[in-house]
């Protein structure tokens, strides 16, 4: 290690003299690595994170990039014979891999600063950073914008969706809608009657509101995560589209970091968790278009210009009924063949 490294150990290591960190610092620094799944540098901007504790810790990574299923599927595989320390999985499979018993707990230096409903009361998973349903839409084809769901039914445009029944965020974006129109977790009904109107009007589009999808023109109105949402906008065109939290309701899900129990390194592990919930590592993630968990941080104004402002999102809120949201997703694909779909022209 340089002695310019060797320094920046040492500072990082006054600053957070104050939290006790120092055994878990020295023993992630002996493991030398932290092994991830589902942390590419590409999302999120993990790689920031990913950088900073190779400068600050002298801590190498790999990744490998996989879905929520596979992460938990790997972990609960491979056991004692573990390759990985680490992954981040939709909110909606955290208390799977929970009941899997293939996870270990640890609770950062900022714990309760994350609200309740983010974060497993004994630090088996926490979101690190939220996701919100928002409209992506093209102002080159829209001239009246919609701010709500309801406003979409008056609309001259196509409402772009994707994948109903397979993919999480427009599964997501099917709950939103219900929820914006007095559903919940257990009634979707008033989404699907939203969906099926618009499919009678021949303005439902069932194609990916993907980044190539939008650049082409193919998308006029887009559901999807805001993060995703706000990365494409600034990536074509920041001119070209205009992102927003629907009005009459949304829902915020988010990402969970989950340390494998048969974790090769435990420690370096615990230690990314910690940087990941720092206000370094939240800023980090914002810089990525992924909204921090810990809200209260002060972020740049460089950081703060690509995210949406916090009034957009006071009628978002967070799945509370997980048990019957699952069950009700699991016949989802079926709901959206016979009361959607089949309105489709």
């Amino acid at each position: 290690m340089t002695l310019g490294a060797l320094s920046s150990l040492c500072t990082t290591q006054l600053a957070f003299a104050n939290t006790n960190l120092q055994p878990l610092i020295q023993k992630a620094q002996q493991e030398g690595a932290v092994v991830s799944v589902g942390m590419p540098d590409s999302w999120a901007n993990w790689k920031d994170t990913w950088r900073d504790l190779a400068s600050k810790y002298g801590l190498k990574h790999q990744d490998t990039d996989m879905s929520s299923a596979q992460e938990i599927a790997k972990f609960a595989a491979e056991k004692q014979h573990a390759t990985a320390d680490i992954g981040d999985i939709g909110f909606a499979f955290a208390r799977v891999a929970k009941a899997k018993g293939i996870l270990q707990p640890y609770k950062p230096s900022h714990w309760k600063d994350i609200p309740n409903w983010a974060k497993d009361k004994d630090g088996y998973w926490a979101l690190g950073y939220t996701g919100t349903i928002a409209f992506i839409i093209n102002n080159n084809l829209v001239k009246n914008p919609p701010h709500s769901w309801h406003d979409l039914i008056n609309g001259k445009y196509r409402v772009t969706i994707g994948d109903v029944g397979s993919a999480a965020q427009a599964n997501n974006a099917v709950l939103a809608a219900a929820i914006a129109n007095g559903g919940d977790e257990t009634n979707i009904k008033p989404a699907l009657t939203l969906f099926a109107t618009l499919a009678k009007q021949g303005r439902l589009s069932l194609n990916d509101p993907s980044i190539a999808n939008l650049e082409k023109g193919e998308v006029a109105v887009g559901v999807m995560w805001d993060f995703n949402a706000l990365n494409y906008r600034d990536k074509i065109d920041r001119s070209r589209f205009t992102v927003l939290i629907p009005s009459d309701g949304s829902v915020i899900s988010g990402y969970t970091t989950i340390i494998n129990k048969y974790a090769p390194h435990p420690n370096a592990a615990k230690l990314a968790r910690e940087y990941i919930f720092s206000d370094a590592g939240q800023i980090n993630l914002a810089r990525g278009y992924a909204r921090p968990i810990r809200t209260q941080i002060a972020l740049p104004d460089d950081v703060k210009a690509k995210l949406l402002p916090n009034d957009e999102y006071k009628n978002a809120k967070p799945i509370h009924d997980f048990k019957a949201w699952q069950k009700t997703a699991r016949h989802l694909p079926q709901l959206w063949q016979s009361q959607v779909l089949i309105y489709q022209q």
